[in-house]
């Protein structure tokens, strides 16, 4: 992927953000790994998909023999509540945190709860794609879609846009995630009311649509033909489906797709600190990367990461890009607005 491609997407990912030098790239020592072995655990909190938690866990664990990781999955905004509520509590369990709602990690470093650190491989990439202080980094790069069963909507009758979707037709066969629950959708909810109105989702609401928490469910439900079509869901849940051999198909909508980098960094009072630290530069160097694309169908911002034949690459799609500072500052609203039309 090129610089000029990564600056128009992450660009905005940290504007107005203080320019400051950021710690040296750190590279992987032997006195590194002895330490974090002797800690012996890691702990990540992360809204990934059970499934491509697993993938690090056994990529990390088969790379270092004697650390384990345990990987606490839930929604990104669930994430962000636990966090808080355990350092209000004097609580410090996690070592590494991932978010797909990118003002989390703004708010961690702003309360100072995020340690500098730079991995090796991470020097490598344009310092667009990371904080410019070194407290976190973008991990992946996902999307948001539409997508739909093949074996209960024709090719042809499938929706290509967002307003296709209010169509009376739809009505009791799609399904959405929640913007309270997923940092996902929280980010897709703002990009779309700002481009849509939020008369479309009031529109929607009387779609009697089915409502889920997690961005990783609508994929799952439109695979097991409980609903036709989903309004928004992980594109790589979607992939990971359509390879296992469901009957699902993804659409990049013609107002736009909206891409939401999901960062992560390390705790500055994480209990395995050097554990921590040799997980987060795992979890950014190119072998990690590159396993999560291939294996968990994640798209990655690493620039020697190499793209999937036949996939649409970030280049060729018409993306929604959230400024994560204006995000921030419209999340009660999001959730009051959100509240009154769907009543949940």
């Amino acid at each position: 992927m090129k610089r000029t491609l990564v600056a128009a997407l992450l660009g905005c990912c940290f504007a107005g953000a203080a320019r400051a030098e950021a710690p040296p790239p750190t590279p992987v020592t032997p006195a590194l790994i002895e330490a974090a072995t002797k800690e012996g655990t890691i702990v990540f909190y992360s809204s990934y998909d059970v499934a491509v938690g697993e993938v690090f866990r056994k990529a990390f664990e088969a790379k270092y023999p004697g650390i384990s990781v345990r990987v606490d999955r839930s929604g990104s905004e669930r994430i962000f509540s636990r966090v808080a509520q355990e350092y209000e509590s004097g609580i410090h369990a996690v070592d590494v945190v991932d978010s797909a709602d990118a003002t989390h990690l703004m708010v961690w470093k702003r309360q100072g709860r995020l340690a500098a650190y730079v991995p090796e491989e991470l020097g490598k990439w344009p310092q667009e794609m990371r904080d410019p202080d070194g407290f976190y980094a973008a991990d992946r790069a996902s999307l948001t879609v539409i997508g739909y069963n093949t074996k209960l909507v024709k090719p042809e009758d499938a929706p290509k846009s967002y307003a296709d979707l209010l169509d009376a037709k739809w009505r009791g066969k799609i399904v959405k995630a929640h913007p309270a629950y997923s940092g996902n959708i929280m980010t897709t909810t703002f990009a779309l009311s700002r481009l849509l109105g939020w008369g479309f989702y009031e529109r929607l609401a009387t779609q009697r649509v089915l409502q889920v928490q997690s961005s990783t469910e609508p994929p799952k439900k439109v695979a097991l033909g409980e609903r036709a079509v989903m309004i928004d869901g992980n594109e790589y849940n979607l992939f990971l489906l359509k390879k296992q051999g469901a009957p699902i198909e993804v659409v990049y909508a013609a107002e736009g797709t909206t891409l939401c980098p999901g960062m992560a960094g390390v705790m500055k009072d994480a209990p395995h600190p050097n554990a921590a630290r040799l997980f987060a530069s795992f979890l950014f160097s190119r072998e990690a990367q590159q396993l999560e694309y291939d294996v968990a169908e994640v798209r990655s911002f690493h620039p020697e990461v190499t793209d999937k034949p036949g996939r649409i690459p970030l280049s060729q799609i018409k993306l929604l890009r959230v400024d994560p500072g204006e995000l921030e500052g419209a999340i009660e609203t999001i959730r009051a607005n959100y509240a009154a039309y769907f009543g949940t």
